[in-house]
């Protein structure tokens, strides 16, 4: 196996593990409570509702579920690039 190849795999691999667990990130931490108590919502109180709103916090899940997507995607690609006829 030549070394590019084997770097080209390794660097798939830390990119398909950043997007999956980034997604992961962005789809749990909005409903946390760490999102409820931050420095933003400490320092800029009038932000609270912003902060708070179910939308803003549904669409950064949303966000988090397509990084998910993208990195299954960059799987399944693999995959299917691998075969040869």
């Amino acid at each position: 196996m030549s070394p590019q190849l084997l770097m080209n795999r390794l660097l798939r691999v830390i990119l398909v593990l950043l997007c999956f667990e980034l997604g992961v990130i962005l789809v749990l931490i909005p409903w946390s409570a760490f999102w409820e108590r931050n420095f933003f919502v400490d320092r800029y109180p009038q932000m609270i509702p912003v902060l708070l709103n179910s939308y803003l916090r549904g669409g950064i899940s949303g966000l988090g579920l397509l990084d998910i997507w993208i990195a299954g995607a960059l799987l399944r690609r693999r995959r299917r690039s691998s075969r040869v006829p």
